[in-house]
């Protein structure tokens, strides 16, 4: 290995989504930083996610230039209730003045519109990372790229790619559920329309995007089994029994799965090392919190960053101040996961009656509705 050691600031190991809103804050701001990433640009063209995206984090992409305006399709309506069970609540743009509740991508397209705002030396592409050798007053990065090998000494490194494992440190709950997902064509339309509808097995979201809808199909691992291994039509047919109305679905694309748990990171730094994104929590998809999270977790870093320089920042300080952010997501998500999947009569019934508060008691529709847009910004 050579002995030549490479220099930066800030280096954030991840070049997805969060990663470059993270660089592309900290330039905005005159900060520099390098984005480390072990596969090819390409790569983030085949993901196959779409994302929910609240209008919260609209507002922070299009500051960077990185909103993918024609890519985007607004939710103006959600529709919320549950199988076998009464009750059901609508959330609707108009009640709070806003263009959209939230907005669909893809996450090529959100990934490909921040990748056009980059520099051309902003990233390191296929590297793979081979130590880091951390202490008080940064790391050193050992890795190769394109078959060279380099040490790059970093005074912050950003961790923001990849989901926290099994290992100490990390509180995980497995939801024993996986989420199957893929793109339906909806007769009549989708009308800017979302539903979450909420069965025994696990939630079964609706997402508009462009012309189809974005499935995310939760299920036991057995089930999940089963459906992938679904021909179209049977596919369709048990996406019409599960989400039980008046829609017809056909066209479904390619099929994909993921295993679903809360993955929380007990500590969000240690020395001059910080996690954010989903490296330092990963949730369950209801209600779209996740991605949303992890774009504020970069924001309000790269705010820290500005303020403080990167010699001062007070790690522990942004870890406080993003507690209520996270947490609050985690016990939201999680809580309305546990609650809702299963087919116990008294909890069907209290569900019930939670969704009918939100219908008929504003108020309370209004403090879901903000937190979901806003996250912990809307609370008092």
């Amino acid at each position: 290995m050579t002995d030549a050691v490479e220099n930066v600031d800030i280096l954030i190991v991840g070049a997805g989504p969060v990663g470059m809103t993270l660089h592309l804050a900290l330039a905005a701001g005159g900060q520099q930083s390098l984005l480390v990433d072990r596969r090819p640009p390409a790569a983030l063209q085949t993901d196959p996610r779409a994302l929910a995206l609240s209008h919260g984090a609209r507002e922070l992409l299009e500051q960077l230039g990185g909103w993918p305006t024609r890519a985007a399709t607004p939710i103006e309506t959600i529709h919320v209730s549950q199988k076998g069970g009464f009750g059901r609540t609508l959330i609707d743009r108009s009640d709070y003045k806003l263009p959209a509740l939230g907005y669909v991508v893809r996450y090529r397209d959100l990934a490909a519109a921040l990748a056009a705002r980059l520099a051309d030396d902003a990233r390191l592409t296929e590297a793979e990372i081979l130590d880091i050798t951390a202490d008080s007053d940064g790391a050193t990065v050992a890795l190769r790229q394109a078959g060279k090998l380099r040490r790059i000494r970093c005074r912050l490194l950003v961790h923001a790619e990849g989901t926290p494992g099994d290992e100490a440190g990390v509180t995980v709950s497995d939801y024993v559920q996986h989420a199957v997902i893929c793109e339906v064509t909806p007769t009549p339309g989708n009308a800017r329309r979302a539903w979450e509808r909420f069965t025994p097995d696990g939630p079964l979201a609706l997402l508009p995007l462009g012309d189809e809808y974005s499935i995310v199909f939760t299920l036991p691992p057995a089930k999940a089994d089963a459906v992938m291994a679904l021909d179209d039509d049977a596919f369709v047919a048990a996406l019409s029994a599960q989400f039980g109305r008046s829609m017809r679905f056909a066209k479904p694309g390619k099929r994909s799965r993921f295993p679903l748990a809360l993955r929380l990171r007990d500590q969000l730094h240690r020395g001059r090392e910080v996690w954010i994104g989903n490296t330092a929590q990963t949730l369950h998809p209801v209600s779209g919190q996740g991605f949303n999270l992890g774009l504020r977790d970069a924001w309000q870093l790269a705010d820290s960053l500005l303020n403080e320089g990167v010699a001062g920042i007070d790690l522990a300080a942004y870890a406080a101040s993003r507690r209520l952010d996270r947490e609050g997501g985690a016990f939201f998500t999680d809580k309305v996961v546990k609650a809702f999947s299963n087919d116990c009569a008294p909890l069907r019934l209290a569900r019930g009656l939670g969704l009918l508060a939100l219908d008929v008691f504003p108020p309370a529709r209004h403090f879901v509705a903000k937190r979901m847009i806003w996250g912990a910004r809307a609370w008092p």
